[in-house]
């Protein structure tokens, strides 16, 4: 069985790493000019479904290696004001595992074949739905498949042809988000990590990446055949604007600086020292699952399928999930117990009760942190 998975994210290397270590052949297609093409490194909060499904496509080797590049975090979630005096709680203690996506996305790509500069422009499907798929890339590339897995994106090309009637959904919410390096006086602001600081119709959320050992380290001492970033600890910012806010001409820090004039000068001082390659003005989008497509050899994973809105810190763990489950039916397959179809069928089937459940749980998050959304 040969499957070709359509990007490069967190969600569709972890399902070619799990492919990949069970012997299965896949490759994967990435439009990006180059893997570092777009810098990815913010971090995330993994859950322990997030958790266990990232492990189980792992290589067993690594898993001392990924426990070594989390961190724990444990977080009072209240209302601060811009000089960060509490006016309020957002909710109970949470706690969770965090990741850096660019180092995770790193050690996922360990070992794969993975060809850039390959937009998709269109696939057939072969034989009348029962055989394979046949995918056209730029410059003429093509390639065949048993299965084609869109993973790639919110804006999906596999989606636009196998459910056109499934589009994105924009919530009207536009957010900067950026990252400092950590020293000493951004870890005095532990109290706002996790917290929401409120002022002016802004909210402006913060949040610490720190690593068990520096990951380079790390891979270095428990998986030489890995090689990870030199990244250190730091805090990763966002403000959220009112409804369809734009930032003009301005660059996103001066976006952010301008509209926080008498904020708390540490608050200041942590957008001031950010990286400005590593900052830019996002838009929250979604994409619901609704209606089934034709069975085939066709399936989607990821945000192409399932996106939701940041608030709800399940987007990439929905994505890992979706990998996993995925990987355990197509061994299924690999073992003879259920054919292809049947196998993506019931993938799909479980895939679209929970994903549709992570976007509405996310929707349901984003009025606690933005006003008036639409």
């Amino acid at each position: 069985m040969r499957v070709s998975v359509i990007g490069a994210g967190l969600g569709g290397l972890c399902l070619a790493q799990g492919l990949h270590g069970a012997g299965i052949d896949v490759g994967v297609h990435e439009r990006d000019p180059a893997i570092t093409a777009r810098f990815q490194g913010y971090r995330l909060v993994l859950s322990p479904v997030g958790y266990e499904a990232l492990r189980g496509c792992l290589p067993r080797r690594w898993h001392p290696l990924l426990d070594a590049i989390l961190d724990d975090a444990v977080v009072e979630p209240l209302i601060l004001d811009p000089q960060l005096n509490k006016i309020g709680e957002l909710g109970p203690a949470r706690s969770g595992l965090v990741v850096d996506r660019h180092v995770l996305r790193h050690l996922l790509l360990t070992g794969l074949t993975v060809h850039t500069d390959a937009a998709l422009t269109g696939y057939g499907v072969l034989d009348h739905g029962e055989g394979r798929v046949e995918a056209r890339f730029t410059h003429g590339h093509q390639t065949t498949a048993d299965l084609l897995v869109g993973a790639d994106g919110v804006g999906s090309a596999v989606r636009a042809v196998l459910s056109p009637r499934t589009v994105p959904a924009d919530t009207g919410v536009r957010f900067v988000i950026g990252r400092t390096p950590m020293t000493e006086r951004f870890a005095g602001l532990s109290r706002a990590f996790g917290s929401k600081i409120v002022g002016d119709g802004l909210s402006l959320l913060l949040g610490a990446m720190r690593f068990r050992t520096p990951p380079k380290q790390a891979a270095e001492e428990l998986a030489p055949e890995v090689t990870l970033p030199d990244v250190g600890d730091y805090v990763r910012w966002a403000m959220i604007l009112p409804p369809n806010g734009s930032l003009g001409a301005e660059t996103p820090q001066e976006a952010v600086l301008s509209r926080i004039d008498g904020w708390h000068p540490d608050l200041r001082a942590l957008v001031e020292e950010g990286d400005p390659d590593n900052s830019t003005l996002l838009s929250i989008r979604v994409v619901e699952p609704r209606e089934r497509w034709a069975r085939g050899p066709v399936t989607l994973l990821g945000d192409a399928i399932h996106a939701t809105s940041p608030t709800g810190g399940n987007g990439a763990n929905t994505a890992l999930r979706d990998a996993d489950l995925l990987r355990r039916c197509l061994l299924r397959v690999t073992e003879g117990t259920q054919d292809l179809l049947d196998a993506v069928g019931e993938y799909e089937r479980q895939m679209f009760e929970y994903g549709a459940e992570a976007v509405r749980h996310s929707l349901e998050a984003l009025p606690a942190y933005v006003s008036h959304p639409r």
